[in-house]
Formats: structure tokens, C-alpha cells, sequence
């Protein structure tokens, strides 16, 4: 039987595991050139509540639409909990009114799974135009140390 304070122990370690393997792959999107940053933005899926007109279900009825949101912080206020994880973009070439830039969103998972909320955002990132593609960057079962990086498919 594991106590809390074991439980608690492993929490950190594995925080502190996901911590550094996100600064690892910001270091390496970095060294291809790409320019990163945290995103600190979030897709709200699900209900809001909204005013209504009176009727059999009363004032308030819910609507059901996804939107960007700011990011909540985390505990503490440590870090945002925006959706990907990073921001990344990098000049493509020159149009007639100034520089293409070529922008991925990057979301860092050490087993490279995503649940079914996660694959929600990031179809309605994808389909709203908001990122040109998402990467999911994960560890390499094959090489230690190496990161991949697999495209997400709607």
C-alpha cells in the first residue's frame, strides 16, 4: 500500500520529470530554427450558461460551442495550462506584404497519446485555421534521449 506522502513524492518527480522534457523539446525546436514560445491560450469545450427567454425550462438554458480562452494558471501560478503547450513559428519566405511565417502548435507527451478532449482541441485548432499543424512531441522508445515528433491527423 503506497501512503500519501509516497504518492506525493512520486507526484513531484513526475512534475518535475514533464517539466524538464518540455525544456528539452523547446531547446531542440530552437536549435531547427523554429522560434517558441508558451501558449497561453485554451479551447473551451461544452456548455456556458447564457441568459434565455422564459419558458418551460426557465431563464437560463446552455449553448454548446467551442472558443479560445486565456489559460488558466496553475497552482500557484507557477506556469499557464494553455493548450498546446508551445507556440512555434519560423519565416517560410517573402509575399508582396511582408514575411510568411509558418506557425505549429507543439503539445509535449512523454507517451505521445492524446485523451479524447485533447484530440477535440486540437481538430478545432486545426480546423479554425488557428495553427498550420499540431505536433505531438514525444520520447523515443528506440533512442534515449531523442525526441519524435508525429503530426496530428484530423
Amino acid at each position: 500500500m503506497i501512503t500519501k506522502k509516497e504518492r506525493s513524492k512520486i507526484g513531484r518527480q513526475n512534475k518535475q520529470k514533464g517539466q524538464r522534457f518540455e525544456l528539452s523539446v523547446c531547446k531542440d525546436l530552437e536549435s531547427q530554427g523554429w522560434i517558441v514560445d508558451r501558449w497561453s491560450s485554451n479551447v473551451q469545450l461544452g456548455f456556458e450558461m447564457e441568459q434565455g427567454v422564459k419558458g418551460e425550462e426557465g431563464y437560463v438554458w446552455h449553448k454548446e460551442y467551442p472558443r479560445l480562452i486565456p489559460a488558466k494558471s496553475g497552482i500557484f501560478r507557477l506556469k499557464n495550462t494553455g493548450f498546446p503547450d508551445f507556440i512555434a513559428f519560423k519565416p517560410k519566405g517573402r509575399a508582396r506584404f511582408g514575411i510568411v511565417y509558418n506557425i505549429i502548435g507543439v503539445e509535449c507527451k512523454s507517451r505521445k497519446y492524446l485523451d479524447a478532449t485533447e484530440k477535440e482541441k486540437c481538430k478545432w485548432l486545426l480546423e479554425n485555421g488557428i495553427f498550420n499543424q499540431i505536433l505531438i512531441a514525444s520520447k523515443s522508445k528506440k533512442q534515449r534521449g531523442k525526441i519524435e515528433y508525429n503530426e496530428f491527423g484530423i
